[in-house]
This record gives C-alpha cells, sequence and structure tokens, in this order.
C-alpha cells in the first residue's frame, strides 16, 4: 500500500509524541513514588530536574537531528509504503526499549535510588522527545 510523505510524517510525529508523553509521565508517576519513599529528602527533586535538564541537552545535541534526518528520509522515498515511516531495525529497537523500560522499572520499585535513576532515565528521553517535536513544525511536516 504506498503511502503520502504527509501520511508517512503524521505516522512518525504519532510515535514520537506518543513516546514522549508516555516516558514524561512514566518519569514523574516514578518520581512520585521515590517522594513517597522520602518525603523529607532533596533527592526526588534533584532528579526531576536532571531529567528535565539532560531531556533538553539531548534534544538540542541529538533527537533533533535524528528528527531532521528521519523526515529527510522519509521525503526522498520513491514508492513510500505505510510502514515506512520508521526503518525497521527502529522497530526493533522500540520494542527492546519499551521491553526494557518495563524491566527496569518493575525491578526499581521498593529501591529510591534505583527508581530516581529510572525517572531520571524515563524524563530525559520523554523531554527530549517533546522537546525536539518542534521539527515537525518547523519543517512542515504535515502540509506535504
Amino acid at each position: 500500500m504506498i503511502a503520502s510523505v504527509r501520511t508517512l510524517n503524521i505516522c512518525a510525529a504519532i510515535v514520537w509524541y506518543c513516546g514522549g508523553v508516555a516516558l514524561t509521565l512514566k518519569g514523574f508517576s516514578l518520581i512520585m513514588a521515590a517522594g513517597v519513599m522520602n518525603t523529607g529528602g532533596m533527592g526526588w527533586r534533584l532528579a526531576a530536574l536532571l531529567g528535565i535538564g539532560l531531556g533538553a541537552l539531548k534534544a538540542a545535541y541529538l533527537f533533533n537531528r535524528a528528527c531532521k534526518s528521519n523526515l529527510e528520509r522519509i521525503a526522498a522515498l520513491r514508492s513510500p509504503k505505510i510502514w515506512n515511516f520508521y526503518r525497521a531495525w527502529f522497530f526493533i529497537f522500540l520494542f527492546c526499549m519499551i521491553y526494557l523500560g518495563g524491566y527496569l522499572s518493575h525491578s526499581a520499585e521498593g529501591n529510591y535510588s534505583f527508581l530516581l535513576a529510572v525517572a531520571i532515565l524515563d524524563i530525559s528521553i520523554g523531554i527530549a522527545l517533546l522537546g525536539s517535536s518542534y521539527v515537525f513544525w518547523v519543517r512542515r511536516a504535515f502540509s506535504r
């Protein structure tokens, strides 16, 4: 089934935004769980700020470029199929990351430091995805 470049860009953006929202929410729920475990400490507050800061850096120096290159790749496809909005290896990588993220979150239950580490990881990736999503709009990915 041949799809338009616009359709592929929309599919790519949906996955990008869903990942960003899901990881950010999951990260902050882990921060809240850590906060319940240690209400008097500042560690969970610092972890939230660190996750946001690292996410902003990842967006600026890594994820922006990845988003741009994917949009360029999509635009260069000769007869794009609906599943071409990301490369095949990306879907394999995504599946592995979802599984690993669930495993890490489950393993971190009851361990304050581990909860914070996983929360920082989730928040930083979620913020990076959301922060770099402006590339879809700047590149007018939805109007092609």
